[in-house]
């Protein structure tokens, strides 16, 4: 017998059957089942979603002998003759090869004639989007007023392309591309069936492959089970889609995490040798990433979907959902910029190099990128945001106040290991904690949370700040372990937060933020003042009657 490919073999019969479509297929059901159908139908999505399916299945029902509802019998001439492809009464009609007006108009002259075989006359309109203008308006009519014995079936990949006229007097339903897990799951049922050995990383990489498309996904099937000898293994999954094995990844992200940006060149011309899709290359590293951040935040969703948890957990002690977050947001950049490159393998290496060179503040203060050969250097997890923190002094634009630490305050030793700072040098001056947040790499709403902050006591490498009680929606338990983080790798010791809400009886100390906001405000005075003493300014004053309005001033740089 013909071998028939698992994309037909499988097709459902029953409305029970089709997969992800459910928004589609209840109030189809329904109306069935209370006898309300109404005489057009345009079903629109993605290739292979069950367009034509679903509205196979509609014929069927309208037609079977047993009576019209939501299950027909599937053993009555009808059913059998839609199921085979041989049923009279259902027309169905490629949109794409008929689109002149005559076409259509030869259709229409039959679609007066009652049915022969059926209940209804279905006539099944496929890629609709491709008719004519003139084929539509000869359309119009008849959609809006068939003949009661007559059902049209409408289904497109491009609804926008339809004109309103059509969409108006069409009951539309949207079908959706299909999760990931639900084609897993039917592939795996298929497998089953067919008895065939599968390994269940295999059937998530080709759900995965597949983007939304169950025919897409059963087509990869029984091209997995040819290539691999009846069998469907990851191993060969890869090989017949031209991925990368799982172990080149890995070093690749063990080496961003170390900085080791020789490790990524090599890891570059391996993929090189062995003549691999970069853009798979770059799908899989994207998705790897994700999963990290997956075992981060939601463990459990990962395990749940069949993630190799062992191995990512491995990664995971070396990057943090920050860094991974880092990584693949420059890795969807270098998707967008791949196709610009002059050649796929230098456009897939600048893409690992723009993530070790381009981490928020890992190069600042150098002109040439810092490259280490040793993976040991860098320290492992979250290496770039334990680099130590430089304070240096920055003179405010009267010279009068800093904004920063100066020697005398940290006495040119808060960098150091061992060295933490007194309770009196960070309490007695807001200018020494301010300092620390301004110069951190602190982001987000993080660095918000730590600007308003203020210190009330440090003792034992705990440092007591109170926060307003307009601002304590800004605190969660990541975001206060992350100002730990980065404070105390700026003074070179552990540092734990005490955070309590501010009260009336609580002695308010000065903010970051307000120190930010005091420092702003005196320089702009001091402008004006500058300003307002200006020999030139004076003179146009005084030729003009004119005066100077205050919020017009901002601080800069004088010119000579």
């Amino acid at each position: 017998m013909t071998y028939q490919a698992l994309a037909r073999k499988y097709r459902p019969q029953h409305f029970s059957e089709v997969v992800g479509q459910v928004n589609a297929v209840k109030p189809i059901m329904a109306a069935l089942d209370q006898g309300r159908l109404h005489h057009a139908f345009l079903f629109t999505g993605t290739r292979g979603v069950g367009k034509t399916t679903i509205a196979r299945l509609l014929a069927k029902a309208i037609n079977c002998e047993s009576g019209m509802s939501s299950e027909p019998c599937g053993n009555c001439v009808p059913c059998m003759g839609v199921e085979e492809g041989r049923f009279i009464d259902l027309i169905e009609i490629d949109a794409a090869s008929r689109t002149r007006v005559d076409d259509t108009r030869e259709i229409l002259e039959n679609v007066q004639y009652a049915p022969t075989q059926g209940r209804c006359k279905v006539y099944l309109i496929d890629e609709v989007h491709m008719l004519s203008t003139h084929s539509f308006n000869a359309l119009l009519k008849t959609l809006e007023e068939p003949p009661e014995h007559v059902k049209f079936l409408l289904a497109t990949t491009d609804p926008e392309k339809l004109p309103a006229t059509i969409l108006s007097r069409c009951l539309q339903f949207n079908l959706r591309a299909i999760d990931i897990e639900e084609i897993q799951e039917n592939l795996k049922s298929i497998l089953r069936q067919e008895v065939i050995d599968y390994e269940e990383s295999s059937l998530r990489r080709l759900s995965q492959v597949a983007r939304g498309s169950m025919r897409d996904g059963l087509s990869l099937l029984d091209q997995a089970i040819a290539f691999g000898d009846g069998k469907v293994t990851d191993e060969a999954v890869r090989q017949m889609l031209g991925m990368i094995d799982s172990h080149y990844l890995r070093e690749i992200v063990k080496a961003l995490s170390q900085n080791n940006i020789p490790g990524l060149v090599t890891a570059v011309q391996d993929i090189k040798s062995r003549a691999l899709d970069y853009n798979a290359v770059l799908d899989d590293l994207l998705l790897m990433l994700h999963d990290i951040v997956l075992y981060h935040v939601a463990i459990e969703a990962l395990q749940a979907r069949g993630g190799d948890v062992d191995s990512i957990s491995e990664l995971a002690d070396v990057i943090s959902a920050q860094d991974a977050q880092y990584y693949y947001q420059i890795g969807l950049y270098g998707k967008r910029d791949q196709p610009l490159a002059p050649d796929p393998s230098s456009g897939f290496e600048m893409t690992l190099l723009r993530m070790v060179a381009f981490y928020p503040g890992k190069y600042q203060g150098d002109s040439k990128m810092a490259v280490s050969s040793d993976p040991n250097e860098s320290g492992g997890k979250n290496s770039h945001s334990k680099n130590s923190t430089t304070l240096t002094t920055k003179k405010s634009a009267r010279g009068s106040k800093s904004n920063t630490l100066t020697s005398s305050k940290i006495d040119g030793k808060a960098a150091l290991p061992g060295n933490p700072l007194s309770d009196d040098q960070l309490i007695s001056d807001p200018e020494v904690w301010a300092s620390l947040v301004n110069k951190s790499d602190l982001k987000g709403i993080t660095r918000e949370l730590a600007m308003n902050l203020a210190p009330l006591e440090y003792k034992g490498q705990v440092l007591t700040v109170n926060i307003a009680a307009a601002m304590k929606d800004l605190h969660n338990q990541e975001r206060q372990g992350v100002i730990e983080e980065t404070i105390g790798s700026a003074l070179g010791d552990s540092l734990k937060l005490n955070i309590i809400q501010e009260t009336r009886e609580t002695v308010r100390m000065e903010t970051p933020a307000a120190s930010n906001a005091r420092h702003a405000a005196e320089e702009k005075a001091h402008a004006h003042e500058v300003l307002l003493g200006d020999p030139t300014v004076k003179q146009v004053m005084a030729r003009f009657e004119a005066t100077v309005v205050p919020d017009s001033v901002k601080s800069g740089k004088q010119r000579s």
